[in-house]
């Protein structure tokens, strides 16, 4: 089903700008979702990082989650003036920092979890549950494939 009215068949066939154009419609979902609780995707990324891995450095963080250098540093220091990371030096290498979550951003995290669970019901809502597995599936395989991840 067509949505874009005029818009040309060739268009309409290539699968990497459906994908650009379903991005864009989910970021704009999840980026209204956070931002009623006064949040954004990098703080939830950091938080979810902090949670799944425990202590870590700042670089490490970055690397798990795709932040810039100079975005995590912006993120860790807005998280820990909330209280929600704590930052303190790495006891083996005092010129790194090592980032732990903070029971308040245990709970933080576990709000926008569900946050997050409203915005992908909202962004997937043309979807029955099979096919909303089987997009996940799909999209999951693309992005380890061109990450590199394959076999």
């Amino acid at each position: 089903m067509d949505t874009e009215h005029g818009t040309p068949q060739r268009l309409r066939a290539l699968s990497s700008r459906l994908v650009n154009q379903a991005a864009l419609a989910a970021n704009r979902i999840v980026d209204q979702e956070l931002a009623g609780a006064g949040a954004r995707r990098y703080h939830y990324a950091l938080l979810a990082a902090a949670e799944e891995y425990g202590p870590s450095s700042q670089a490490d963080l970055g690397r798990r989650t795709g932040i810039d250098r100079s975005d995590m540093v912006a993120t860790v220091n807005d998280l820990a003036e909330r209280r929600l990371l704590e930052r303190a030096p790495d006891p083996e290498d005092r010129r790194r920092n090592v980032i732990t979550i903070t029971p308040a951003g245990r709970r933080e995290l576990t709000h926008l979890d569900g946050l997050l669970a409203a915005a992908q019901d909202e962004f997937l809502a043309p979807l029955p549950a099979a096919d909303r597995r089987n997009l996940i599936d799909l999209l999951t395989r693309l992005v380890d494939h061109h990450r590199g991840d394959h076999g």
